[in-house]
């Protein structure tokens, strides 16, 4: 009895979620969408945060292709590319996919020690709508540069570096999980409605005939 009541409130409670989820993650805008939010005038409001977003991983790109010129020490070379690729990855994260294109994910942990990925976008009503600069600046970043890591993963495959397959993993791991983290915030709500309703009034009915019995 108890047990499945509590079943019913968790089932509930990870419906109501993702319908939450769902509701915000339309109105945010992808890489050539236009949306209602996204505001017409080419300009960036965010100069610094733009700025970072590019820097840290193109800096990465930088350091591993013309290391050469900078260090014949590997090691040094290595620890540069890796703390790039660190404050690259926590700004894109926390930073400039929020003020950039009104995007966030992060994770949540309940009380029982249940793990949720959270996937969040801002509202179509927002008064501070994203710019069309601001918005491929951000998705141009974000698709371009793990494309760039993986074929830098293949090469380094082929010429038999062994010693630079760890960096070039730990590029395209670190970066591959924020472009797939924030296709997913936009994404989430279009491919799971379905789903989520069923789970939602499944839980809803489930609570009913609990209550009854």
């Amino acid at each position: 009895m108890v047990s499945a009541r509590f079943k019913a409130r968790e089932r509930r409670g990870r419906a109501e979620l993702q319908l939450e989820e769902m509701k915000s993650s339309q109105n945010a805008p992808l890489f050539g969408d236009d949306d209602r939010n996204l505001s017409k005038k080419s300009e960036v409001r965010h100069p610094v945060v733009s700025f970072l977003h590019l820097f840290f991983r193109t800096s990465a790109i930088f350091v591993y292709l013309l290391y050469d010129y900078f260090s014949d020490h590997f090691i040094a070379c290595m620890v540069t590319i890796i703390l790039l690729l660190s404050c690259d990855f926590w700004t894109v994260k926390n930073v400039s996919g929020r003020l950039m294109v009104g995007l966030r994910w992060w994770n949540r942990v309940d009380e029982d020690g249940t793990s949720h990925w959270v996937f969040e976008a801002r509202k179509s009503d927002s008064v501070n709508p994203t710019t069309s600069a601001e918005s491929k600046i951000f998705w141009l970043g974000l698709i371009v540069f793990p494309i760039l890591w993986a074929v830098f993963v293949f090469s380094v495959i082929l010429t038999f570096q062994i010693k630079w397959l760890a960096v070039g993993i730990m590029g395209l791991v670190l970066q591959g999980a924020n472009l797939y983290g924030y296709v997913r915030c936009k994404m989430r709500g279009k491919s799971s409605f379905s789903n989520v309703a069923k789970s939602y009034f499944g839980a809803q009915l489930l609570k009913q005939a609990t209550r009854k019995t």
